[in-house]
């Protein structure tokens, strides 16, 4: 059970909820499927024209970084991005080139924003993927909503949700690790800070001071620094491409790396992960190995 494919398999259409549950969910294995959302309006209606007359000059937020690395350590801080409330339209203007900016936008905000934010879009996908939400017998957390640029750029975390993320345009690029290579991947605390824009149209880095220190991987898994960080040469990776009209079933507790095609377009679900033998294998794992550092 702890032997993963050298490659992320495809199924060619939606499981049926038991068998989705037995085959994917339970072993906590990705899985591609084809032709789950073949049916949403989403594939068609979603061009940038429509986006401009459906959401057009509603404020939103958009994550907005100098290097493409929102959440992500930098200068030794683990940096968030600056949360900036603008119309859509000029968001697009962006991600279309019609405006040139020396900073990467990303509207990536998480707390299920397509309800939040975009509710005019909704009608277009659907609120929940029902043999999901009769597979673990409960509905999503949270739907997010994500479009921005090629440059923006999710670095290596795990999540505590089974994801079904979905592609409606363009393509994206996941790097994936099991919960099994956590003793390659490296951890440490960093004190949280914020990009915040000066007068000048610079970005700064300002401390979140009242924060705790947040556990994060500084490792960039697609140019590692074996010499600081030599246990990861031994972690397996799985890279695979989600290309639109695919789902990607990515497992609770996977580390994923993320990046994406300019202007790729995507929803996913979040379910909350049961707290059940798995985790508590991985709190094993994760135990042991920063035990084992201490020696």
């Amino acid at each position: 059970e702890l032997g993963w494919p050298e490659s992320v398999p495809y199924i060619d259409s939606p499981p049926s909820p038991l068998e989705f549950f037995r085959e994917w969910v339970s072993p906590n294995k990705p899985c591609i499927i084809r032709n789950a959302i073949s049916h949403w309006p989403a594939l068609k209606k979603w061009t940038s024209a429509y986006l401009r007359e459906v959401v057009g000059p509603k404020v939103v937020s958009v994550a907005v970084t100098p290097n493409g690395y929102a959440d992500a350590v930098f200068q030794d801080r683990f940096v968030m991005p600056e949360e900036r409330q603008m119309p859509f339209m000029d968001f697009l203007d962006i991600v279309e080139k019609k405006v040139i900016s020396p900073n990467v936008f990303y509207v990536q905000k998480q707390c299920s924003n397509l309800i939040e934010e975009f509710p005019e879009l909704v009608c277009d996908v659907q609120p929940d993927i029902p043999w999901m939400s009769e597979a673990l017998g409960k509905k999503p957390d949270a739907v997010n909503f994500w479009l921005g640029e090629s440059a923006a750029v999710t670095s290596l975390h795990k999540d505590h949700y089974e994801n079904l993320y979905c592609v409606v345009s363009g393509e994206k690029y996941f790097l994936l690790h099991p919960p099994s290579d956590r003793p390659f991947i490296p951890y440490e605390l960093y004190q949280p800070a914020t990009y915040q824009v000066s007068e000048d149209g610079s970005f700064e880095i300002v401390d979140e001071k009242t924060a705790d220190k947040v556990p994060w991987i500084p490792l960039d898994p697609l140019n590692p620094n074996l010499e600081l960080y030599p246990e990861y040469a031994q972690a397996k990776p799985l890279q695979c491409t989600v290309k639109a009209g695919e789902m990607l079933y990515l497992p609770s507790l996977w580390f994923h790396h993320v990046q994406q095609s300019h202007g790729c377009i995507a929803v996913n679900y979040w379910y909350d992960m049961e707290y059940d033998l798995k985790y508590s294998y991985y709190q094993l794992l994760d135990c042991l190995t920063k035990a084992m550092k201490m020696l």
